[in-house]
């Protein structure tokens, strides 16, 4: 798996797993495809944030290959 706090690793249709707001205790894992990226910067700490096609917004911890 690659790591989804870089950019450069995610592009639209990249098949992922975030971490939404509201499961960052527990650290549940939502997959889908990537509609939209959300973060500008090229890095952040905590994972890039995007729009998942299923309308779920939330932080890449994995990119599936």
């Amino acid at each position: 798996m690659i790591d989804g706090r870089q950019r450069k690793n995610i592009q639209i249709d990249s098949f992922v797993e975030i971490v939404q707001k509201s499961h960052q205790r527990t650290g549940e894992l939502t997959k889908g495809i990537v509609a939209k990226l959300l973060t500008k910067s090229i890095h952040h700490p905590h994972g890039i944030k995007v729009l998942l096609a299923s309308g779920f917004v939330g932080r890449v911890k994995n990119v599936i290959e």
